[in-house]
Parts: C-alpha cells; structure tokens; sequence
C-alpha cells in the first residue's frame, strides 16, 4: 500500500525533539501530585495507598493508575531515590524534573501506536483523512499544554481509549474494545462520563442479535460480563478483601467540592455563573434580592460550595439529571442504527454532555470531546463545520493553565500554528455533504474564529498592563465565557448533523 506523507512516525520524531526542549518549562501542582504519588505507591504498601496524607495531594485515581506510578517508579529510584521519599513534600531536582517529563513522552507512544491502527482500519479516500486527523490528534496542542508543560499522562490514556474504538469498527474485535475500556476506566475514571455509549453500543452489536433486539446472545453476553467484572476484580479485588472500597470511592468522587472549578471549565455552568455576575449589577433595578455573601465569591469552585448571588443555587442532582438527559439522546438513535461512525459520535456527545452539565469540571476534561469527535471530524463538510468552533474554543480554554510570561509565546504561536495548518488541511479533504449545510452556523463560526485574536491579546497582555494586579479573575472569566460560546454552539451544531445524517 502506498505511504502517505508525512507519516504519523516523521511527525513524532519531530515533535518528541520539541517537546524535550520543554523539559526545563513550567510545571503546575499535577508535577508534584505524580512525584507524591511514585512515592506513595513505592514506599508504603497498597493497603496505605488510599489513606496516605502526609501531602494535599493524596492518590484519587483507581488502582490501575497507582500500579502505573508503581512500575514508574521502580525505575525512578535507580535516577533519584529522594523523589521516593514520602515525606520530601515539593521535591524538584533535576533529575526528578527530566524522569517525570521523559516517560510522559515514553508512555505517550501508545498514543502513536493506537492512532497509526486507526489509520490502519481505514481504507480509499478516507484512510488519507484518517491519517490527517491522527497527526492532529497526537500534535494537539491540548495534549502539548497539559502532558508536557502543565504535566499530566494524558497521552497514555487516551491512546488506550482510541485503541478501544479502534478494536469496535469490526465485529471480531468488540469483545476486546469492552475490556480494553474497562481496564482505561480502573486507570481514570473520569472515562465513566463516555460509558453510556460503550454499553449501548456492545449490548446492540454485540450481546443482541443483528436480526433482532430481542433475540440475546447469552454467551456472548456471559464472555463480556465475566471479562469486566475480571478486570474490576484484579484492580479493585484485592482492596476490597481489605475493606477498602468505601475510602477508595470517597478519593476518587469528592462531591464537597464545589459546582465550578477555581478557573471556570468552559461549559454551561461557566456561563450561568457569568450571568451571576452581570445580574449582581442588574439585580438592584429590577429590584430582585441579592446574597451579599456571594458576591465577592469570584475564584468560586476550588474547595467548598459554590454560591450564586442572584441566580438559584445549582445541585450535584441537578447536574447529574441534566448529564444524564442530553447524554441518553443520541443514545437512542445509536440503539436503533448501531454502526461505528454513530458509536464514535455517540461517544462524543457523551463527552459533551459530561463536559457542559457535569459538576465540578475541570477544563482539561474538553479533551473527551475533542479527541473522539477529531476520528470523524472529515466525514462530510457539516461534521467539521460542527468541529471548527470546539477545536479553536478547546485549546483556547487551556491557555490559563500556563500563566506564566515564558510560556506565553509558546502557548499561543504553537496554538494558532495548528489551528490554521489543521483547519486548512482539513476544510481541503473534508468532502461535501448530500444534506444541506447551515449557513447562519458557518458564518458565526467564522465570527467566532475572529474574535479569538482579540480576546486573547487583550487578555494575556493588555489586562496586566492596564490593570495591573486589579481583577485578576477578570480576564479568566472572560476566557471561560468565550470559550463556553464555542463548545455550546459547537455541541448544538453536532447534535443537529449527528440526528440528520
């Protein structure tokens, strides 16, 4: 078969030599979670896992991730054994620092590999979008911003989520894709928020009969639920002979904290608690009752509840309903037309239904949409019309993560570089759609593009100089506002081409 350039393999030589020149960059809190975390998991046995608190930053990722840290660091202490050290709070040593960026590049070759098969199981035309959507995904600047300055292992796992969507476009490979996305959920379980699909999907291809919804296919069934409650069994059995699971579940869902995170997640809570803020002025002459308590409770979000000082308090349950109620939507078309193109797009909406409902969200989660939805972005011209605004509202609401001057140019150049080379290459091989575009959409994606440049200058740059230290929220709750436009109108414009395709 022909070989289309530039491989998905040039490209990674060419970014893992960019990325090793950011070792020495800014690394947030996350970098000082995982070194906890290493030591954690090599110093003290598994049962003190879950209860070790000696840092604020205690292990809340399931067991499969705790063995990750775990063989990490049985190599981390032949580089420096005083990372190790429980007790060594904000350690940060060379050698530390260079460990813990090098295996987030090392580990995010599985990244590399699920998306090269992903190209793989593609064939004609579309194999040369496939691989043009796999290079956009492994140069994300999503994934640039929060692995490889911020620091996390993000990489890793969504090569893990891809190689299970993957191993769902045939047939044979449906009882694998199931366990390979129960062993991702026992490593992070924010990947529950797409679960609905996964079951929706494999009990519709897979447990059920293609002939008919009512004819089940008890074996299969049985090999698919033995294999899952396998898999939870090896992460979770042992801790639960111990006792365990209750602290377990209590790290790993902590509803104390409150309906936003310290820096607003771009979704419909952001958006609501902008408006909180504008009725705070409006409220006195249309005579309605304000809560002076919350009104100076901007940086709402980072630990306890959340308070509104004009609009109705929001509740976990009513954030759950609401996930819920957008989420089983498109669930219902997957059940009647189960194909592989409507499971990826189901499993899209369900990452935006999480994202835009879901409480006490944190803005790196707009990568479950991002990801998934890029596998489909170049079906037809009214996918990637829907695409546009998400990809620029995305990364654009990740910029606050990295707030410091170094890191500026980097953030924002490498950011606007993807956007116009990928959004150029893919309007190129996008191909027209048999249904009517929307033209109203196109054309507030292309104001919404604009106002993007503006926004950011005057946020990263003239905000200080005209303010100075003066209403640092501003600016990031302009970011969030902004960027909560784009992925709602993003989310909309999808579920309108996801129901009439």
């Amino acid at each position: 078969m022909t070989e289309i350039y530039p491989t998905i393999a040039q490209c990674a030589i060419v970014a893992t030599a960019f990325k090793v020149l950011l070792f020495p960059a800014y690394k947030s809190t996350d970098f000082e979670v995982h070194r906890n975390w290493l030591a954690i998991t090599n110093s003290l046995s598994p049962w003190e896992w879950y209860y070790e608190k000696t840092s604020e930053w205690t292990l809340d990722y399931p067991p499969f991730f705790a063995y990750f840290e775990w063989t990490l660091s049985q190599v981390a202490k032949l580089v420096d054994p005083a990372m190790l050290r429980v007790y060594n709070l904000e350690y940060d040593s060379w050698q530390t620092v260079y460990f813990q960026r090098f295996t987030v590049i090392i580990t995010e070759f599985a990244l590399l590999y699920t998306l090269q098969l992903f190209v793989e199981s593609s064939h004609g035309v579309t194999r040369r979008a496939a691989q043009a959507a796999a290079i956009s995904i492994f140069l994300s600047p999503g994934l640039l911003i929060i692995d490889h300055i911020h620091f996390q292992y993000n990489g890793a796992m969504y090569g893990v989520l891809i190689l299970s969507l993957v191993l769902a476009r045939q047939r044979s490979g449906l009882l694998a894709s199931g366990f390979v996305f129960a062993a991702l959920l026992c490593m992070k379980h924010i990947y529950l928020y797409l679960a609905p699909a996964y079951f929706v999907y494999l009990l519709r291809t897979y447990c059920l009969s293609p002939k008919s919804i009512f004819r089940i296919q008890f074996l299969n069934c049985l090999k698919l639920a033995s294999g899952i409650l396998g898999i939870f069994g090896l992460a979770f059995g042992p801790f639960a002979i111990k006792g365990q699971i209750p602290q377990i579940l209590s790290r790993l869902f902590p509803f104390s904290r409150g309906l936003c995170h310290a820096y607003w997640a771009p979704n419909v809570w952001a958006m609501y608690s902008f408006v909180d803020r504008v009725s705070i002025v409006v409220a006195p002459r249309l005579g309605l009752p304000i809560k002076m308590e919350a009104v100076n409770s901007v940086t709402r979000g980072l630990v306890g509840d959340t308070a509104f000082a004009v609009l109705p308090e929001i509740t976990p349950r009513m954030c759950f309903a609401l996930t819920l109620l957008f989420q089983v939507i498109p669930l219902v078309k997957l059940f009647f037309r189960p194909n592989w193109d409507a499971f990826i797009g189901a499993v899209t909406l369900c990452g935006y239904s999480s994202f835009l409902f879901g409480w006490h969200v944190h803005e790196k989660a707009i990568l479950l949409v991002i990801i998934p939805f890029s596998l489909i972005a170049l079906k037809d011209r009214r996918h990637l019309s829907a695409f546009r605004p998400l990809a620029v509202s995305g990364h654009v609401s990740l910029f606050p993560l990295l707030y410091t001057p170094a890191e500026f140019p980097i953030k924002t150049v490498y950011t606007i570089f993807w956007l116009v080379l990928f959004l150029m290459v893919f309007d190129r091989m996008a191909p027209a759609s048999n249904r009517t575009r929307f033209f109203l959409f196109d054309r507030f994606t292309i104001l919404y593009i604009a106002i993007s440049i503006p926004l950011i200058v005057y946020c990263s740059l003239l905000h200080p100089i005209i303010f100075g230290k003066s209403y640092e929220f501003l600016p990031l709750m302009f970011m969030s506002s902004y960027s909560a436009v784009g992925v709602v109108g993003s989310w909309i414009g999808f579920m309108v081409v996801y129901f009439t395709s």
